[in-house]
């Protein structure tokens, strides 16, 4: 009797998402090898790509490339690599020797659905099993479910997977989606599920969606990859859904074998890279955006969550599924430019702080371990204090200046007395209308464009300074990023950035920045440490 539900380990194919397919010769052979050993149904070994392979790569031309990486080979499971309908040519594709996969997934988008079965069948006709993959099946109407369902009962694949692309769908979604499909669909088509994990949702849909089927009589597919290594938010992870088949769906899964696979292989990858659930990838599952566009706003200007829904919440539907980074840097622009008249703000500022001593306190852990010495800085010298981005209750300041509304709602929330009190200079990428003692100047005016993090708010307080013709500025808790967030800031608790540990190059970064603001204000601006910094060179 054939089994009715299968599990299908998509690790190597989704996977090649987070490390550009270099998994390496162990972890290829090994991952293999342990969901055999797990009794895993489905195990899918990576993609069929239009290019030689590379060792160690879970891109792979031919079938043959695969082979070295089966360490033994068994007609008990299914093998399986994917393509892109439109991406692979077929004509390369040699006749199926069972000596590696014995089937092929084929993915094709909303609207191509025709096209991807012709592109199915050459494949059968090549003697391997299809299995067809329905991208964002969310964003298909009832009636191009139809046409999807009849043109599968035409074509007849071993299973037809419904795909949340974007992460995008609650239970109601899934619920009609797959009643709407189990009763168009020929019974000897599998149904199968692909989820992601944008919204915390993976794993219970894929639960829903095995229940939903429990009683159809027709078998059932669900994907899931080990610690859900996957494109952005992640997929539904081998293990829980395993486990959960195992407990209440007569499973019969080799745990040890899945968590020894964890251990020897997952997690090394995990320590270079990163996937998984984030705010960033909760607002594509929102707005059922390519992750594309999330990853490009994170990379290129480190955006915050409110400014990427903004962002993105600023595309046409259609424009969220695709990816136009010329698009999206033009709304990322206009989301940030917000241009208001603030001739009169710079001109009031510019004349109190002529001929004065500015002292920047940035929010470094020195500006408490040295607090004596920067008071003393101050009674000695009676600069203009000007806080950056941040409250310390230990001191007094003239203005606070902030870059970013995160850091602003956190002084305003953490610090209500000394916000309330304070006067302060606000970039208008945070607002535009000012709030009592608050003066709002351009954003245009502190930044300066070309680096990843050219935000850094001391970098844009400098620059500010500059514009303003203050030609001797004093530096505090300018100290530089440490590997452990706590040993870096005054204030534990401030909401900081992650550069993905990468602190050496986000310290070098800022480095770069720093000689470039002394170039641009040359001979114009002294600038001094009061305390010890590692940009002091």
């Amino acid at each position: 009797m054939a089994k009715k539900i299968k599990l299908l380990d998509c690790t190597l194919r989704d996977g090649a998402y987070i490390n550009s397919s270099k998994f390496g010769v162990p972890a290829l052979k090994g991952i293999i090898k342990k969901m055999q050993d797990a009794d895993v149904d489905i195990i899918e070994c990576g993609w069929l790509k239009d290019a030689p392979h590379e060792e160690g790569s879970s891109y792979y031309h031919v079938p043959s490339d695969m082979e070295q990486y089966l360490l033994d080979h068994s007609d008990r499971y299914t093998y399986v690599a994917m393509i892109d309908w439109d991406r692979y040519d077929t004509t390369a594709l040699p006749e199926c020797d069972h000596k590696s996969i014995n089937a092929v997934r084929v993915v094709f988008p909303r609207g191509k659905a025709k096209e991807g079965m012709e592109v199915g069948q050459k494949i059968r006709d090549k003697g391997y099993q299809v299995y067809l993959q329905a991208a964002n099946t969310l964003g298909y109407s009832d009636e191009e479910l139809e046409e999807l369902a009849e043109c599968a009962n035409n074509f007849k694949p071993v299973a037809l997977s419904v795909v949340d692309t974007f992460g995008a769908m609650y239970f109601t979604d899934l619920e009609h989606i797959v009643k709407f499909l189990d009763e168009r669909l020929d019974k000897s088509i599998q149904l199968g599920f692909h989820s992601h994990n944008n919204k915390q949702l993976s794993f219970a849909l894929t639960m829903r969606f095995v229940e939903l089927l429990e009683n159809s009589g027709r078998g059932v597919v669900v994907d899931a990859s080990l610690s859900g290594m996957g494109r952005g938010a992640g997929n539904a992870t081998t293990e829980l859904v395993a486990n959960y088949l195992n407990e209440k769906q007569h499973g019969n899964y080799d745990m040890n074998a899945i968590l020894d696979a964890i251990d020897m292989y997952i997690d090394g990858i995990r320590e270079q890279y990163s996937w998984g659930y984030s705010t960033p990838y909760f607002i594509a599952g929102m707005y059922q955006c390519h992750v594309n566009n999330i990853a490009y706003l994170r990379k290129n200007h480190r955006t915050n969550a409110r400014d990427m829904r903004n962002v993105i919440s600023s595309l046409s539907v259609e424009e969220r599924r695709h990816y136009d980074y010329d698009l999206l840097e033009q709304r990322y622009m206009e989301n940030q430019n917000r241009q208001i008249d603030d001739e009169a703000v710079m001109s009031g500022l510019k004349k109190e702080f002529k001929g004065r001593k500015i002292l920047l306190l940035a929010p470094g852990k020195s500006i408490n371990d040295c607090e004596d010495k920067v008071k003393d800085f101050i009674t000695r010298e009676q600069p203009v204090v000007i806080g950056v981005n941040a409250i310390n209750t230990k001191y007094n300041y003239d203005y606070v200046l902030f870059v970013n509304h995160i850091r602003y709602d956190y002084a305003r929330e953490a610090y209500a007395e000394t916000f309330a009190q304070v006067k302060k200079i606000v970039l208008s990428n945070i607002h535009t209308k000012a709030k009592e003692k608050e003066f709002i100047v351009n954003f245009n005016h502190a930044i300066k464009r070309g680096w990843v993090h050219f935000d850094n708010a001391v970098i844009c307080a400098l620059r500010f300074l500059g514009r303003l013709g203050v030609n001797d500025v004093a530096l505090a808790g300018f100290d530089g990023f440490k590997t452990m967030y706590n040993e870096s800031y005054a204030d534990p608790s401030l909401p900081t950035l992650n550069p993905d540990n990468k602190w050496d190059e986000l310290n070098e970064e800022i480095k770069d920045m720093f000689r470039d603001v002394k170039l641009s204000v040359g001979s114009k601006m002294q600038i001094e440490f009061v305390t010890e910094s590692i940009f002091d060179v």
